[in-house]
């Protein structure tokens, strides 16, 4: 395993058993060889953002990881596929959405991905719950994650009881 490089993955679902499905997607990911679950945030529920259907639920984990991002990536995209997601249209409803947010300070913009998450920035239901698990996250190229947290204000989201 190479040196281990800070990550930060956003989880959200808002169909099925939503909170089950993100607290065992982030119990999943501790056991994938070469990602350390540092924590977990608290679960927030929040309105769809371009999007249907019924509210989410998101959290963000911080993890360690010895593998690429693509290769994380991938780890990703299998624990979705294992609970259930479908891809019939852009912004359709999912059992479980685990998105690449920040993989060390790497900048990159490919077909498969693009870091920092382009919309990480617009989202309260991003930016809340990464500053629970690392309140000083920087963006790459945009600066301290906490500045970007009077821009979404005005999106409905709510932190759930333990």
């Amino acid at each position: 395993m190479s040196a281990l490089t800070r990550a930060c993955i956003g989880l959200g679902a808002n169909l099925g058993d939503t909170r089950r499905t993100i607290i065992a997607a982030a119990d999943e990911l501790a056991e994938v060889p070469g990602i350390a679950l540092c924590s977990l945030s608290p679960l927030y529920v929040s309105a769809p953002v371009d999007a249907g259907g019924p509210d989410f639920i998101n959290a963000v984990a911080l993890v360690d990881s010895g593998l690429s991002a693509a290769e994380l990536l991938a780890q990703m995209q299998c624990i979705e596929t294992a609970h259930g997601r479908g891809r019939p249209y852009r912004h359709a409803p999912r059992t479980l959405d685990l998105d690449l947010l920040l993989y060390g300070n790497l900048c990159l913009n490919t077909p498969a991905l693009t870091l920092p998450h382009p919309r990480l920035h617009e989202r309260a239901f991003v930016l809340l719950p990464l500053l629970d698990v690392w309140p000083d996250a920087v963006i790459p190229g945009l600066g301290s994650a906490a500045d970007w947290l009077p821009h979404v204000g005005e999106q409905r989201i709510q932190r759930l009881a333990e």
